[in-house]
């Protein structure tokens, strides 16, 4: 075995995508999987599958690639670059879109195909990260309603991610309504009308969605069971479908702050010691370089983070009741952000289950 190690659940991981799914599905509202974080491995991807998913999503169209073999629709979430219109109307069915200048550059790749490529056009409303403004919306349709190559296949919004901005009945309406004024406009029919992420499925929840919603993108709700409005656990989720695996390379007791003047460490900040006397320090071999460290949570909650350089994570093991050597392994549940890094890292060894 080699470590540090992600070790990651595949049943858990499709217990997850079904609970919400089946939470959805309820609602006539089908799920996009977002396979980010699993860096679109095949098998985890296959995990969001077998679990119901509508749609495999994902914001790298490098993973989309990953996964062409598998049979479910991809939608690429990141609004597309201009010098990746190719792959992506090779390599995913949706995009998300908010830029004339991309979606002719897709129409013009999707002819020389001979495809016609989905988009769903991104509406801001107030989060301040992509889309058209909201009051620009129904207008923008009309200047690509009949660009040849591309199908308007539905609306969307993102929230949360950003400007923070909650998911409401109130500003999901909104989208409705432009939808409809959309359809009754320009005379068509939107299959998609995508409410937003993780942090729509409270309204979900809570029977408050609005009705009209018929589509939502989940990732941290799939891979951690959190909801991301207000960062509360989903009921009947599992929030160890990915954990932590390092291996203590160093045990041995030190004073809790260090001795000389003090200036900053490796990353330019400067850092602070609380005096608890001499105390029993593990060095664990993973790093900032790998995780993001204030996103751990050990599973031994005895054991006290203490901090972290590039390639070594120190432990304050003092009050643990297990007698730790080194070689031992220490294991922790993580954040999305933890999660986020260690998938990416290629020093980090991905154990599947």
């Amino acid at each position: 075995m080699n470590y540090p190690s992600l070790n990651i659940d595949l049943k858990k991981l499709e217990h997850n995508t079904r609970l919400l799914v089946d939470k959805c599905s309820a609602k006539n509202i089908s799920v996009a999987a977002v396979s980010k974080v699993l860096c679109a491995i095949p098998e985890l991807v296959q995990a969001l599958i077998d679990g119901g998913a509508t749609y495999v999503a994902d914001s790298r169209i490098e993973n989309l690639k990953r996964i062409k073999h598998l049979n479910i629709p991809k939608m690429l979430l990141r609004i597309p670059m201009l010098t990746q219109v190719e792959d992506v109307v090779e390599y995913a069915d949706i995009s998300l879109n908010s830029e004339y200048t991309v979606i002719k550059a897709l129409s013009d790749a999707a002819i020389k195909k001979g495809k016609v490529h989905d988009i769903i056009l991104m509406v801001d409303l107030g989060d301040l990260r992509e889309g058209v403004w909201l009051d620009d919306a129904v207008e923008f349709v009309g200047q690509i309603i009949d660009v040849k190559g591309i199908n308007q296949k539905g609306i969307g919004t993102n929230l949360t991610c950003y400007g923070a901005v909650i998911p409401k009945v109130d500003n999901l309406t909104k989208l409705i309504s432009i939808a409809t004024e959309i359809e009754n406009k320009y005379n068509i029919k939107l299959d998609i009308i995508s409410g937003g992420n993780s942090s729509s499925i409270y309204l979900v929840n809570n029977n408050t969605i609005p009705k009209g919603i018929n589509n939502l993108r989940f990732g941290e709700s799939i891979v951690l069971g959190n909801e991301t409005a207000y960062g509360a656990r989903i009921e009947g989720s599992g929030n160890d479908c990915f954990t932590l695996s390092a291996e203590i390379v160093e045990l041995k007791e030190k004073p809790s702050i260090p001795i000389g003047e003090i200036g900053v460490d490796a990353f330019g900040t400067k850092p602070v010691f609380e005096d608890r006397g001499i105390r029993k320090r593990a060095i664990v071999a993973v790093g900032k370089q790998d995780v993001k460290v204030d996103g751990l949570t050990p599973i031994d909650d005895k054991l006290i983070i203490l901090g972290a350089s590039s390639d070594h994570m120190i432990i304050d093991v003092t009050d643990s009741e297990n007698a730790y050597k080194v070689g031992d392994i220490m294991d922790f549940l993580l954040d999305y952000g933890a999660l986020l890094a260690l998938s990416t890292s290629g020093y980090v060894n991905k154990k599947i289950k």
